[in-house]
């Protein structure tokens, strides 16, 4: 993550890493290019019924906008690859497994099934975030998978009720998973077609297609949710939980939880140029929930 003082400065870095100029960005937001000038220069401040509007034009969290858009910003660190913020370098990580397993049991008010098209717009537009062509970014495949597995396929919000991050699930064949595990077919080539009601089939697939949040508190509560499903699944260890992941935090959480890894593929990593290799993780959490 890096550190953002002001606002100005986080908007000037948007603007480099996406190559939009302040001309397109003045369109963007249909404002006066002197208007974009003043916010990178930091010599005004955004009005706050524009907040929202330039978060949902630059997918950066709410919050990171507020905290940075005020007389006295608060400084924040913040990854645009991995749209997680953090107001210390002291909780840049993710929280230890350990913690979560403790406060499972926690109220969490901010989590709900996905539901609206807007929520499938922000899951889909958080997968291209990460660059990783493997991942399925169908509208129809998460959209089915959310209306047959409420119960994983949820939203995470902020305090003012936006979109703060997300737990996506397919329930998978058993014939569908098999492929996957042995490489025969990619993530990207699932169609709802692959998924199945997994009150039906034994042992049930959870194929996790994403978990993420824009914080490590957010992290938190929506792992915490998904966990304390598992925790309490009538049939305890007669299920498969299956992941892939090229995300080095999703590699250090896998690795916590007692999964073990079945596969890397180096060739995928070099030929879609990602950071780290994606790996396929298999098993599920008796053990560490016990």
């Amino acid at each position: 993550m890096k550190k953002y003082s002001n606002l100005g400065e986080l908007l000037v870095e948007y603007r480099r890493i996406n190559k939009i100029s302040q001309i397109d960005f003045a369109a963007l937001l249909e404002v006066d290019i002197r208007t974009i000038l003043r916010w990178e220069k930091n010599e005004t401040l955004i009005k706050p019924e524009k907040e929202e509007e330039i978060s949902n034009l630059t997918f950066i969290p709410h919050q990171v906008i507020r905290n940075l858009n005020t007389t006295k910003p608060i400084h924040t660190y913040y990854d645009f690859s991995l749209r997680k913020y953090s107001l210390s370098p002291l909780f840049k990580n993710l929280p230890k497994s350990s913690w979560i397993k403790e406060s499972i049991d926690s109220i969490h008010d901010n989590t709900r099934p996905i539901q609206s098209e807007k929520d499938l717009e922000n899951i889909i537009r958080y997968t291209q975030l990460q660059g990783d062509s493997l991942k399925t970014i169908s509208k129809q495949m998460i959209r089915e998978a959310a209306r047959i597995f409420p119960e994983l396929n949820l939203i995470v919000t902020d305090i003012n009720g936006n979109y703060a991050g997300h737990s996506l699930y397919f329930p998978l064949t058993l014939k569908t998973y098999q492929k996957i595990k042995n490489q025969k077919l990619m993530e990207n080539e699932l169609t709802i077609n692959d998924l199945v009601d997994y009150k039906n089939q034994s042992p049930p697939v959870f194929y996790c297609h994403s978990i993420t949040a824009d914080c490590n508190e957010n992290f938190f509560v929506i792992i915490g949710t998904v966990l304390k499903f598992y925790r309490d699944y009538p049939l305890h260890e007669n299920y498969i939980y299956a992941l892939i992941t090229s995300r080095y935090d999703s590699y250090e959480m896998s690795n916590s939880l007692g999964v073990e890894l079945i596969w890397e593929d180096f060739d995928q990593q070099q030929k879609l140029d990602l950071k780290v290799p994606p790996r396929l993780y298999e098993g599920n959490f008796s053990k560490f929930l016990k």
